[in-house]
């Protein structure tokens, strides 16, 4: 039985394969789009751009509230079970 599958099968593997590589795709871009990381870099470099001077209490607050709205929406995918695992 397993060999008749096989055969039945066989004219399928290319869009099989075509799909597999599609979701490995999705997954890697998913796995970067919902990197914590980058946006906590972000976080960090706003606010030495405060301390220093280089912008304005107006443009960190507006900066900052973009910024924690992303790292909310990341916490959201990721307690939905989507990528990064772990985090």
């Amino acid at each position: 039985m397993g060999l008749v599958t096989e055969i039945l099968v066989l004219p399928a593997a290319p869009v099989r394969g075509v799909w597999w590589v599609l979701d490995k795709v999705v997954r890697a871009a998913e796995d970067e789009y919902y990197d914590p990381a980058p946006v906590q870099e972000q976080l960090v470099q706003l606010e030495q751009a405060r301390s220093e001077g280089r912008i304005d209490e107006e443009d960190f607050a507006r900066r900052e509230g973009e910024l924690m709205h992303r790292l909310e929406e990341i916490r959201a995918f990721q307690l939905r079970g989507g990528g990064l695992s772990g985090l």
